[in-house]
């Protein structure tokens, strides 16, 4: 590599990369579909066999009465707070100020529906049952993120979860789970999809996070809900023609990496115990709750640049492909654990983060 090299550069020439499942490249798909008969019929605009079984296989995952296959949780999120504004007559949400629905998705909840969120909680930590009960405006709907993503996948404790969910329906506000990580967050919990999910009104599950798919989502909840998200979907153009190789590549890596969802959260406690083995480096949360987390450096961007683009030279093993600016002198990135982390030889990572160790003290 030459001296100009970029840390996305240096990461993507490396043989062996830490987080994740591995590369997404479209050896997925094809892994996904090699021992398919090519004689099935595809769905046709959400009608057929092959749909209806894979939205029937997640809703008794779920615990839920019925499921819809969506091609983006931008839609079926959406889409959810929109039937509950509709149902109770208000277009107001309750969400946490880092929600996916305000930060990522250009206010598509306000431009195209018109709702307006209220925020709870201050930016750098969860939703608590006093923030639900202090709630001046009048809201049709609360969703809670589980977990929240942009402060390092943090989760309440079940209790509070149970609290907040008898509160919803005391007041008959609806709640709905952003569960597009509700796999990876049930070894913490030790309770199964549907005890998580029977706490909610409605559920959001995405397929290509921890699980890996191509891409695609379920929306589950009751009947009605489900068959009015069904007219909605159709109003969003989330009708294609066919998603067959979303569900296929969905219901194959579903089944591939359910059953490993402990492994991944064990192997991301181990991974955070590396990191914050190290001076100037630590991670949010200091113990994981699920198999993702976000490391945080003590040391400006650049700096942590050149030391991990040496390691990378030096071991050809990757750890990140970017790292943003947090406050001034400082930097962080995310990490999901997948199938990739069990695949290295503990001896290969002890040698990384010894690396890393010195080269961080030597910045002192």
């Amino acid at each position: 590599m030459s001296e100009a090299s970029t840390l996305l550069q240096a990461f993507k020439q490396t043989k062996y990369q830490i987080p994740g499942h591995g590369k997404r490249n479209i050896q997925i798909l094809k892994d996904a579909l090699q021992e398919v008969d090519g004689q099935i019929e595809s769905d046709v605009y959400g009608n057929g066999k092959i749909i209806d079984d894979f939205q029937a296989k997640i809703a008794s995952y779920l615990g839920k009465e019925t499921a819809v296959f969506f091609p983006s949780g931008t839609m079926a999120q959406q889409i959810a707070l929109r039937i509950w504004c509709d149902k109770k007559g208000i277009k107001k949400v309750a969400y946490h100020p880092l929600c996916h629905l305000e930060i990522h998705e250009e206010d598509g909840l306000k431009q195209l529906h018109h709702i307006e969120p209220v925020l709870l909680a201050e930016k750098n930590r969860l939703i608590e049952l006093d923030d639900v009960l202090n709630m001046k405006e009048e809201v049709a709907c609360l969703l809670l993120e589980l977990p929240q993503r942009e402060i390092g996948g943090q989760l309440p404790d079940y209790v509070t979860l149970e609290e907040i969910s008898n509160l919803c329906r005391k007041k008959g506000i609806k709640l709905h789970l952003d569960g597009a990580r509700l796999p990876e967050i049930l070894p913490y919990y030790q309770k199964s999809a549907a005890e998580v999910c029977s706490l909610f009104d409605s559920v959001y599950l995405s397929f290509y996070k921890g699980i890996g798919g191509i891409a695609g989502a379920i929306l589950a909840g009751d009947k009605a809900f489900t068959e009015e998200s069904k007219v909605w979907k159709r109003r969003h153009g989330g009708d294609l023609i066919s998603l067959y190789p979303y569900i296929l590549s969905s219901d194959y890596y579903f089944d591939e990496r359910i059953p490993k969802m402990r492994q991944y959260y064990e192997d991301a406690k181990e991974l955070a115990e590396f990191f914050n083995s190290c001076p100037a480096v630590s991670t949010m949360p200091l113990v994981p709750v699920s198999n993702m987390f976000h490391v945080h450096f003590h040391a400006s961007k650049e700096e942590v640049e050149s030391i991990l683009i040496k390691i990378y030279e030096s071991t050809g093993v990757g750890l990140t492909s970017y790292l943003r600016e947090s406050i001034e002198g400082t930097c962080s990135y995310e990490v999901s654990v997948g199938d990739q982390y069990a695949t290295f030889p503990k001896e290969k990572v002890k040698q990384v983060f010894q690396l890393l160790n010195d080269e961080i003290k030597s910045l002192k």
